[in-house]
């Protein structure tokens, strides 16, 4: 008889809202305003819309396809079984190396805010034994299964919401009109061309603040019917954030004015501006606690990702997939604990483009897979369809492809060296016929299941 106590619970509906609220709102909510003021004034809120309506049709997109499938995985899974067993494992890397990047921009930036009123981490050795402590730390809790996990998640999710909430009802009340002009920079005004560099500028930065809801249904075997409450789960988060992230510029705009696009941590001392040292104390305090979720999301998801390439689909060797009592995925997060750890010695800045590169790489795969099931209803979907057949797809496409255009070169040369690396790692994989026979059987028994 199974002790029904052994087997690990579910993810609940509202967990999975809490991981996905935890996956997007993280340090470029709090560290790059003003970067996006600087480049495009108070006409920045209406960037961040147009950006929030752009990524909400990718979401959109991931909305339709996890109502396809109940399997671990996401992106990847999509890819797989649209476009074959290559361009799914290709794509499952750069999802991973995602994960990593997310998790190592956090980290990074959580001892650059622990730098500006502890100078002791200014010493090269210190910052170096933080990012090992942080990464540490949450391998030792993920090690201990979802427990933990919800039990970390839902409080940090929670703080860092009454976080946001109190900036902006409390700031509210000390903005000045005076400070939304200038409502554009004279330079975005001289010409076509400067108007979009500005506000490619911009775009770039406001996009990274949304790029962690594909996280969401890379544990899809960990939560409950995870085919209805996924995408149920992407919407109600993109929504919340968007209107989250414009009251919030709102405010800091109308708090700072032009000495926002100079401030390094713009909202605490907009705060700080308004209400006083207290204010920009309180917002010091909310930033670690966001930036400490978002990397726990990231730590949780990332190496549940590398092992659902190697048990579902044999990707990967199936020691990579190795499960301990608690059923987390223990190598998988020793290996994510590596390459997060290594990435965390370079900058802020350079990590968000990474974060960004890795996310486009990811999108025009899911979304042509959608195009293509609608196409051929080769996998139905189960609860969830998007209305208008291509119209969201192709828009979604196009707005991605948009995203090529504020590439740097040196951004996309290091993705063309993730993929030449993968694409190397993959004909080294051991694809002996019982390995292949497994695979031809999963694929028969997911396609009798849709």
């Amino acid at each position: 008889m199974t002790n029904k106590s052994s087997v690990p619970k579910k993810l609940s509906f509202i967990s999975i809202y809490f991981l996905g609220i935890n996956a997007v709102i993280g340090s470029g909510t709090f560290l790059l305003p003003s970067v996006i003021y600087r480049y495009m004034n108070l006409t920045a809120i209406l960037v961040l819309l147009c950006t929030a309506v752009t990524v909400s049709m990718i979401a959109l997109c991931y909305a339709d396809l996890s109502s396809r499938f109940t399997q671990s995985g996401a992106a990847w899974l999509y890819s797989y079984n649209a476009f074959g067993r290559f361009s799914g494992y290709e794509l499952g890397i750069f999802t991973w190396f995602l994960g990593c990047t997310t998790l190592s921009a956090e980290v990074v930036a959580l001892l650059t805010i622990l730098k500006s009123f502890l100078p002791i981490f200014k010493n090269n050795a210190v910052y170096i034994s933080g990012v090992i402590f942080l990464i540490l730390l949450f391998s030792i809790i993920n090690f201990f299964g979802r427990s933990w996990v919800k039990i970390v998640n839902n409080i940090s999710a929670a703080a860092k919401i009454i976080t946001l909430l109190v900036f902006i009802i409390v700031g509210a009340f000390f903005i000045k009109k005076a400070h939304f002009t200038p409502v554009i920079p004279h330079a975005a005004l001289t010409g076509v061309g400067p108007f979009f560099k500005h506000f490619g500028a911009a775009f770039t930065p406001i996009f990274y603040l949304f790029t962690g809801f594909s996280f969401i249904p890379i544990a899809a075997k960990q939560m409950n019917n995870p085919e209805k409450n996924i995408p149920r789960v992407l919407i109600a988060v993109m929504t919340s954030v968007t209107i989250l992230d414009c009251l919030m510029l709102l405010v800091a705009i109308g708090l700072s004015g032009q000495k926002l696009g100079g401030y390094s941590n713009p909202l605490a001392s907009a705060l700080k501006t308004g209400v006083g040292q207290w204010g920009f104390a309180f917002m010091i305090v909310g930033m670690l606690i966001s930036i400490f979720g978002v990397a726990f999301s990231a730590s949780f998801n990332t190496p549940s990702l590398i092992a659902s390439l190697a048990t579902e689909h044999g990707m990967l060797p199936k020691w990579i997939g190795k499960k301990n009592k608690h059923d987390a995925p223990w190598v998988g997060i020793i290996f994510t604990a590596v390459l997060s750890g290594a990435l965390a010695t370079q900058s802020y800045l350079f990590l968000v483009s990474c974060t960004v590169l890795a996310s486009f790489v990811q999108y025009v795969p899911s979304i042509l897979a959608v195009i293509k099931f609608k196409h051929s209803n080769e996998y139905p979907t189960h609860g969830f369809s998007l209305p208008g057949k291509y119209t969201v797809p192709i828009i979604a496409l196009i707005s991605s492809c948009y995203m090529v255009t504020n590439f740097t070169p040196k951004t996309l040369l290091l993705g063309a060296v993730v993929a030449v690396i993968a694409a190397a790692c993959y004909f080294f994989i051991d694809k002996d016929e019982k390995l292949e026979k497994e695979h031809e059987d999963f694929l028969a028994k997911l396609r009798r299941k849709n």
